[in-house]
């Protein structure tokens, strides 16, 4: 059975949202075990399973506002505290959250702790692409600044969990950069690129700029956190005013409009679905002890259902126990 820790109190939606999810999650997989930390009173307003479903109670949470590794430190009792220190004591497999990232990142990282021969976990997530298959990037915001070593290592990491979770045999691994030459960018990307280029673990094919990553270039995009989060931002704005001005256009194109949308529903329909970024589940913080997974502040039930899925897949690869023995063998070298 795998037994995932969630905070019940993270998130805009919280907590109907996340137990919601929960229970969707329960109902579609049987060997998964949920602990909902959180207000036992507000939980239980939503709560309708019984079975593989628990709840520990706490009044205290963190707060969007709170400065992230300050509030780890002062609030002990935090449900978000308390579903990582679960993971810690082997009380539970896997923590999810849609509360504040920074304080998740820190929990993942003083609370769960690093693998051994991981300078920095970076934060992993599938974005989408136009051909419905994704790509992973990483680093999209755990760390502001990263040096070649760190960009080398997410390639690494990138590529394991491609590899391992989203079952790709030999990962496309880019970096991200302001051109598709060798020679382009910062003294630390021209770094990284040589870096990337002689690692033999890895499918390195180069540099990939941003306007083509939509269009599947690469499996794995490799990047520093600060760029890495406007993207992740920007490809997220995007959809959305993209299906926003589709729907405006067919509601205020008058009857023509609504004929075409007869015609091209089923299309439309699979182009959302395309850009829908949130059945790809939460972002990882890869290179933890176990799986430290961040669902988005305004995740509904139907996010919080595949980012669970998303901690299944990644339990039931086993794929952190995996990155241990990796990072164990290349460190003993």
């Amino acid at each position: 059975m795998k037994k995932i820790a969630v905070d019940a109190m993270g998130g805009d939606h919280a907590p109907k949202a996340i137990v919601e999810g929960v229970i969707q999650a329960l109902a579609e997989f049987k060997d998964i075990e949920v602990i909902l930390y959180g207000d036992e009173a507000k939980i239980r307003q939503h709560l309708t399973a019984t079975d593989r479903v628990s709840i520990v109670h706490t009044d205290e949470k963190i707060n969007s506002e709170d400065e992230p590794a300050k509030a780890i430190r002062s609030k002990k009792k935090a449900s978000m505290v308390l579903a990582a220190k679960a993971v810690k004591d082997g009380e539970a497999d896997a923590v999810l959250s849609a509360g504040n990232t920074g304080a998740l990142l820190a929990a993942g990282l003083f609370v769960v702790g690093r693998i051994k021969g991981v300078e920095r976990p970076g934060l992993l997530s599938t974005l989408p692409t136009s051909d419905g298959q994704g790509f992973d990037m990483l680093d999209l915001g755990a760390n502001a600044e990263n040096t070649a070593a760190h960009l080398h290592q997410y390639g690494i990491l990138g590529s394991f969990y491609a590899k391992n979770v989203r079952g790709i045999d030999k990962p496309r691994v880019a970096l991200l950069n302001n051109g598709t030459e060798d020679t382009k960018g910062t003294p630390v990307h021209k770094e990284a690129y040589q870096l990337l280029a002689a690692e033999p673990t890895i499918n390195f094919i180069g540099n990939v700029e941003a306007r083509d990553l939509m269009d599947g270039v690469a499996d794995v995009v490799v990047s520093d956190g600060f760029t890495g989060n406007a993207v992740l931002k920007s490809i997220e704005g995007t959809a959305l005013s993209i299906l926003k001005q589709l729907k405006s256009s067919i509601e205020g194109g008058g009857w023509k409009a609504k004929i075409g949308y007869l015609f091209m529903k089923d299309s439309l329909r699979s182009m959302k679905k395309t850009l829908d970024y949130s059945s790809a589940g939460g972002a990882v913080l890869f290179g933890t002890k176990a799986p430290v997974v961040k669902s988005h502040g305004s995740s509904d039930a139907k996010s919080i259902y595949y980012t669970i899925k998303q901690i299944r897949t990644m339990l039931e690869t086993d794929v952190v126990n995996q990155l241990v023995e990796e990072f164990a063998q290349k460190t003993d070298k």
